[in-house]
């Protein structure tokens, strides 16, 4: 049976596009929706280029729980992915999805996670920090920013001259390997339960 993802993203979307190229030949995962909270984010440019229907949604619709709701079941959804989005999950979708929503962070969690910590304010925080080592951590999500029940986390190394440029490209490394095969795992296993 066929998995419904959608995929929550509010920024410049690579890591979207990579998910949606990696499931666009499989027969059993199908990324049929981008739920984005920015009306100028490129990764609105980004899906054009594939069959997926996208919506905006405000922070405000976020708290209307029967509207968004009804956009994820009239979809279909089994699955959320949120790459690179920057609102927190309200409760009651995580109520209506348990255990599946992930998310990845770029740091090893519980370190250098919480509100604000994103982007380039990690991998600074990270080598402010005098860490040797980094990487991702993808993990479910809950009601806490960052701080649901880690699936796995892949690591990198963090050198003496880095900048949270050379830091970022080395973790995005990761991000673009992994995060898809987790997915793919996770939703397999879900496959082989029904």
């Amino acid at each position: 049976m066929t998995k419904h993802i959608a995929i929550f993203a509010s920024g410049s979307g690579s890591n979207a596009e990579n998910i949606i190229r990696y499931f666009s030949n499989s027969s059993n995962v199908e990324v049929s929706l981008l739920i984005c909270n920015k009306h100028n984010a490129y990764v609105l440019e980004r899906v054009k280029k594939f069959d997926i229907e996208t919506q905006i949604i405000t922070r405000e619709d976020f708290q209307k729980s029967e509207y968004v709701l009804s956009i994820l079941k009239n979809k279909h959804i089994d699955f959320i992915v949120l790459a690179g989005f920057l609102l927190q999950i309200p409760l009651y979708i995580t109520e209506s999805y348990p255990k599946s929503i992930i998310n990845i962070h770029p740091a090893l969690l519980p370190r250098f996670g919480g509100k604000g910590m994103y982007g380039n304010n990690v991998h600074r925080a990270v080598i402010d920090a005098g860490e040797t080592q980094t990487g991702i951590t993808i993990h479910y999500i809950n009601e806490h920013y960052d701080e649901g029940e880690c699936i796995s986390q892949y690591t990198c190394p963090v050198f003496p001259d880095d900048t949270p440029e050379t830091v970022a490209a080395r973790v995005h490394e990761l991000e673009y390997k992994y995060y898809p095969q987790t997915i793919d795992l996770l939703l397999s296993s879900r496959n082989l339960e029904t």
